[in-house]
């Protein structure tokens, strides 16, 4: 039986980020991951670093993570490749046009900075934009990163600064008793802590479920894909009104665009989660590339992709206490957009373990927004 104070389940952002805050904060903790560490949602998003366009509640926890990422050289010794390009969120009739207007309210209130670009000058800041682009609204903090670069870097911090971290595990068994929680993993191993912080991304559902608190979690897939290399002249990461293609480019020359969804078997019988992307889904995402920048017509892809993420009737995520069992602490459901906040989400599950409060409101993704279900762990 291996001990700690804390056990983390699921290695994604949140989670290795919250292995990292909790052993710099002297709490000795012990992560398992089903499979590698950054190898679900955390691993093969967009890459998007992005604040604009959130659900407001998301908003506090966007404006921390965002200080961090600032500070990410010093904190995990690399940048992932952050790059502050800003991002440009776009129009293509009065309606979406009328929605980027009303958020400019919103992201006042939370100190995000935001600029609408208007019907005139989107043509002349963005002269490769196509005709279907009315307008647009700019922020300038937000900007990309490599995924598949952060959460191992993360990781290597949170092994320094004395967190342990087990992959290829995963937990197939979940007991609380005598107020500690016991685990045991689908090899025999078994670890026991008084606290258990569960970022399982979409199998955080199952976790929750465990304890008493099933939600209405389901497998999301995101269809992404890259092309071949071509002049570099996209600065800014840029996204739809109605998000049905976003897009940037790096700047050796490849566009990263995603839209639409894969499909997946996120629960299968022998315990060996798959996605694969959809090709008619990826040659719409294109067509819809190309209306927005036209120079992108004939561009050859390289490879598509997708993932598995946990995705929520109202499309923010679970975060907070369990309602059900003490110790039990929750984010997960991240929705498709976790990539941004996983630095903030483990500052503050750490000081959820170790003060019982956050300084970053919370409240609106508590779990019992959803309908409790009856206990499944003995």
């Amino acid at each position: 039986m291996e001990t700690a104070e804390v056990i983390i389940l699921g290695g994604g952002g949140a989670g290795c980020s919250t292995a990292l805050h909790l052993a710099q904060r002297g709490v000795r903790a012990v992560l398992l991951e089903r499979g590698l560490v950054g190898g679900q949602a955390s691993g093969v998003n967009y890459g998007g670093v992005r604040q604009q366009g959130r659900n407001p509640a998301e908003l506090p926890i966007a404006r921390r993570s965002r200080e961090i990422w600032g500070r990410l050289p010093e904190i995990i010794g690399t940048d992932a490749e952050f790059s502050e390009t800003g991002h440009l969120k776009l129009a293509r009739n009065e309606a979406e046009e009328a929605d980027l207007i009303a958020y400019l309210d919103t992201a006042r209130q939370h100190g995000l900075p935001l600029r609408m670009v208007g019907r005139n000058a989107i043509h002349r800041d963005y002269p490769w934009l196509g005709p279907s682009v009315l307008a647009g609204s700019f922020a300038p903090e937000d900007g990309s990163a490599n995924p598949r670069l952060l959460v191992p870097a993360i990781a290597k911090a949170a092994r320094a600064a004395g967190a342990v971290i087990h992959e290829q595990t995963r937990v197939t068994g979940y007991y609380h008793g005598a107020g500690r929680f016991e685990l045991t993993a689908e090899d025999g191993r078994r670890f026991a802590a008084p606290v258990l912080v569960n970022t399982g991304g979409y199998w955080g559902g199952a976790v929750a479920a465990a304890f008493g608190e099933a939600v209405p979690i389901q497998p999301l897939n995101p269809n992404m894909a890259v092309t071949e290399p071509i002049r570099y002249f996209i600065e800014p990461n840029l996204g739809v009104v109605g998000g049905n293609v976003y897009l940037r480019q790096i700047p050796r020359g490849n566009v990263i665009l995603g839209g639409g969804h894969g499909e997946s078997e996120a629960d299968p019988a022998n315990g060996r989660p798959w996605s694969r992307p959809l090709a008619e889904v990826t040659l719409e995402t294109l067509r819809h590339a190309v209306r927005l920048v036209p120079a992108l017509a004939g561009v050859q892809l390289i490879r598509s992709w997708s993932g598995i993420d946990g995705q929520m009737p109202d499309r923010i995520p679970v975060i907070g206490p369990s309602r059900t069992t003490p110790g039990l602490f929750h984010a997960f459901g991240f929705s498709g957009h976790g990539f941004q906040l996983g630095p903030a989400i483990g500052a503050i599950l750490a000081e959820l373990v170790t003060e019982g409060r956050s300084t970053t409101p919370i409240d609106a993704f508590r779990i019992d927004r959803f309908p409790v279900a009856a206990a499944t762990a003995s």
